[in-house]
C-alpha cells in the first residue's frame, strides 16, 4: 500500500478522538481524516484487495478532504477491460466533518464493515474488475461519498 503521494502506507494508529495520548481537538476535520481515517480504510481495502496499490493523495484544493487513489496492472492478456485500474475515491466533505461529531465512531466503524460489498458494487457499473486490475476507461473518479453502510 502507498501514502502521502507514492511512500508506503502504514496504518498506525485507530481513529478514536477520546484516546488519552489523542492531540487537541482540532477543528481541521481533513487533516485529521487523513490522519485518523484513510489509514484505516486504505487498510480495509487493501485486505480485499491484496494486488491493489493505494497511495493517499492530499485535498484538491483547501477546505476539501484527501482522497485515495487505487491502482494496479495485471497482464494485458487476462484483462477484462482495457485499461489498468486507476480509480480514484473522494469523499463528501460535509460527509467527513460529521465523521468528527457524536456518532462518528459508529458510522465509520460500520462504513468500514461494508467496504466489501460496496467495492463489490462499483464493478459492474463503473466498468471496474477488480480481480483483473482492468477498468473501461483511462481513470475513474467515485465522488461524493458518503460514510453510509
Amino acid at each position: 500500500m502507498a501514502g502521502s503521494a507514492g511512500a508506503p502506507y502504514r496504518a498506525t494508529g485507530a481513529f478514536d478522538s477520546q484516546r488519552q495520548d489523542a492531540p487537541t481537538l482540532t477543528t481541521d476535520f481533513y487533516a485529521r481524516f487523513e490522519a485518523e481515517c484513510l489509514p484505516r480504510i486504505a487498510d480495509a481495502i487493501g485486505r480485499q484487495l491484496r494486488r491493489v496499490q493505494l497511495h493517499a493523495l492530499p485535498a484538491e484544493a483547501p477546505n476539501h478532504p484527501p482522497r485515495l487513489r487505487m491502482t494496479g496492472d495485471g497482464p494485458a492478456e487476462l484483462r477484462r477491460h482495457a485499461h489498468p485500474l486507476d480509480v480514484t475515491l473522494a469523499w463528501d466533505g460535509l460527509e467527513v466533518q460529521r465523521l468528527f461529531a457524536a456518532g462518528g465512531e459508529a458510522r465509520f466503524a460500520g462504513y468500514l464493515a461494508a467496504l466489501p460489498g460496496k467495492l463489490r458494487a462499483w464493478q459492474e457499473p463503473r466498468g471496474i474488475d477488480f480481480g483483473s486490475l482492468s477498468q473501461a476507461d483511462p481513470a475513474i473518479l467515485i465522488g461524493g461519498l458518503d460514510f453510509e453502510h
